[in-house]
């Protein structure tokens, strides 16, 4: 009896400092989101961090949308749940692309030394018979980083098209110049190996077996609550009409084009290469997902491949994924420490970004991650023209973290 009773008072004590230790954590963290969210930063955010394989915190904040089309605040702003859709956009390149090459690469199918060449046609001229996967992988094939793709194509095959004919913009392998148009070529490689489209092969060999039930391209808007992004894609619009920015094409009229969006995104993806010339389906973007189902798929690597005790993906490709090159970036994800989602985080850690306000980061070695939410684009372009940056929310909430976990 006297047994029993120090079991129970053992274990509500740690039941009390569970409770306390995330109470701690959520005052560090909280007063830093909401204040940004008073401020008219951000319109709202949703945070998960989880230590092994307990949730120590998971919270929404603020609201799904505050600003309608026309600049006007909303008058019945509907509240964030941590159960909202977001467009994660370039988490894409990590969630869905890179996990399917991995996949294909443990099965295979396919080797990331592999020369693109052997996959893409029109890839076996010139230069670009050096590009590799692996390349394509760290940003390092010499493509262009992003092109005003919807000037030249609307349909994903034409689209693809059109990339291969372009001419290498830097040396292959000689710089890191983050590529779109490499990852959208990646998408195309994981359709000629799986002999799947991209949005299939994605669905039934990663998100079903892992259980991301609410995870895809071009998701149902009625069955859906999503969190909204940007009204239309002015900063598009920027890009091709502002020459400072260094993203104008030479001879292109930026008025030979007027299919801009002209409403708040919400349940679209705001990537306009994404949604104007590839059909909503990308590699390089167009995945909308929910914190839980995330949550999944970063389990799944932080745990070496395994789920429930099975292996989806070997450890020997996870490690082989996550090994820094001279960058300080792995194969697809990115793995600098002074990246701000992962100041200062020790060896080993990777994450990614999303243009909409979305990131992840994984710590390996203390079993921890942190996947961070925002939909910083629904509160316009600020005077700057550009979008929030939220790069101070996140290295504040990483910095919180570590110093919970250290204490």
């Amino acid at each position: 009896m006297k047994f029993a009773y120090f079991l129970l008072l053992l274990v509500a004590s740690f039941t009390f400092a569970q409770k306390k230790s995330a109470q701690t954590l959520e005052n560090e963290i909280s007063p830093v989101i909401e204040k940004y969210i008073t401020e008219k930063k951000i319109p709202g955010a949703v945070l998960a961090v989880k230590k092994g394989d307990k949730t120590v915190f998971i919270k929404a904040y603020g609201y799904t949308k505050l600003k309608e089309f026309d600049g006007s605040m909303a008058v019945h702003p509907e509240s964030m749940t941590v159960n909202h859709l977001f467009d994660i956009a370039s988490l894409t390149k990590v969630i869905g692309t890179t996990t399917a090459i991995m996949k294909l690469h443990d099965q295979g199918q396919l080797n990331v030394e592999d020369p693109a060449s052997k996959y893409l046609k029109g890839f076996d001229e010139g230069d670009k018979k050096k590009i590799t996967i692996r390349h394509l992988l760290t940003h390092t094939s010499g493509l262009y980083e992003w092109y005003p793709l919807y000037y030249f194509s609307n349909k994903r095959a034409s689209t693809v098209a059109f990339i291969k004919q372009l001419p290498l913009k830097f040396p292959v392998g000689e710089g890191r110049h983050y590529s779109d148009l490499g990852f959208t070529l990646l998408g195309e490689i994981i359709q000629n190996v799986s002999g799947k489209p991209l949005e299939t092969y994605v669905k039934t060999e990663i998100f079903a077996p892992l259980h991301m039930t609410h995870t895809g391209y071009t998701p149902d808007k009625k069955s859906n609550r999503f969190a909204a992004t940007s009204m239309g894609n002015p900063y598009e619009k920027r890009m091709v009409e502002d020459p400072t920015l260094g993203f104008t094409v030479k001879g292109l009229d930026p008025q030979s084009w007027t299919g801009w969006r002209q409403y708040v995104l919400q349940g679209e993806v705001n990537d306009g290469n994404a949604w104007y010339a590839n059909e909503g389906i990308s590699g390089a973007a167009g995945l909308f997902s929910t914190v839980d189902d995330l949550q999944k798929l970063v389990d799944m690597l932080k745990n070496k491949g395994q789920v429930k005790g099975k292996s989806f993906i070997s450890a020997k490709t996870i490690t082989l994924f996550l090994i820094p090159d001279s960058f300080k970036n792995g194969l697809g994800w990115m793995m600098d420490p002074q990246n701000a989602f992962m100041r200062n985080a020790p060896a080993g850690t990777f994450g990614h970004t999303g243009f909409t306000g979305t990131s992840i980061t994984v710590v390996p070695e203390q079993k921890l991650s942190v996947i961070l939410l925002i939909n910083r684009q629904n509160m316009g372009l600020q005077p700057t023209k550009d979008y929030f940056n939220p790069n101070p929310i996140r290295e504040a909430v990483i910095k919180a973290v570590l110093k919970w976990d250290n204490e």
